[in-house]
């Protein structure tokens, strides 16, 4: 659980139901969780967003349904340091890959117990990626398909910029691991790997690990998984 003394503050938008309000009594019962409202209406949440400053968006979408999906990127811009996260009931992994191109940060299944939503909530409020293995699969196929290499790539200063450690930080990250992890196959502190990504994001110009994670495989720093 985070142990700082300030709750992250979390807006929570969807359609009223028993569901959602049974998340938000179950947020605001997490010692480092603050539900700032529950709100069904568009106009309601996008005056939120903007003037209450969340760390946190739940959405609940029916991603089936394309006037709700287009709510994610106005809530982004709304709300530009809130990172979001999607609770859904659909399984399908192009839905999901379709809500991260939009702006997501990750998906969560309404059959998932509320220990996963917490989790996800804290993983994504720091920078991780909350997705389905297939789903993160799709996302990294699509979102790297239509790189090719390129002599004159202008990112390639930024790149060579990097040192031997901060390559092999970026290709412990594209499998998946985590920071602690990453310490262990390294033999380094946990510290030492935060300061080797802050580093590497200032190098690439990206805010987060997903976005690390689509710099690297299209610009073939690390290789996609088989």
């Amino acid at each position: 659980m985070n142990n700082s003394h300030v709750a992250l503050k979390v807006l929570v938008v969807g359609d009223y139901s028993l569901l959602l309000a049974g998340v938000g009594t179950l947020l605001n019962n997490q010692a480092d969780m603050k539900v700032l409202a529950l709100t069904g209406e568009r106009r309601e949440a996008l005056e939120l967003a903007a003037h209450e400053s969340p760390d946190l968006i739940l959405l609940d979408l029916d991603l089936a349904n394309e006037d709700v999906t287009n709510l994610l990127p106005e809530l982004r811009e709304a709300a530009k340091n809130a990172r979001v996260l999607v609770l859904t009931s659909v399984t399908d992994p192009e839905a999901h890959r379709r809500v991260v191109q939009l702006g997501a940060m990750g998906v969560v299944l309404k059959h998932q117990t509320p220990e996963v939503l917490f989790k996800a909530l804290r993983k994504v409020h720091a920078g991780e990626v909350w997705l389905e293995r297939t789903s993160m699969g799709n996302v990294l196929h699509e979102m790297t398909r239509k790189k090719v290499p390129d002599p004159h790539d202008p990112e390639a200063p930024k790149i060579r910029s990097l040192t031997d450690r901060e390559h092999q930080v970026i290709a412990l990250i594209a499998e998946g691991l985590k920071n602690k992890q990453i310490a262990e196959r390294l033999f380094i502190s946990e510290t030492t790997v935060t300061h080797h990504l802050s580093s590497i994001f200032s190098k690439l110009d990206v805010s987060d690990r997903l976005e690390l994670v689509i710099y690297a495989f299209g610009h073939k720093i690390a290789r996609l998984p088989k």
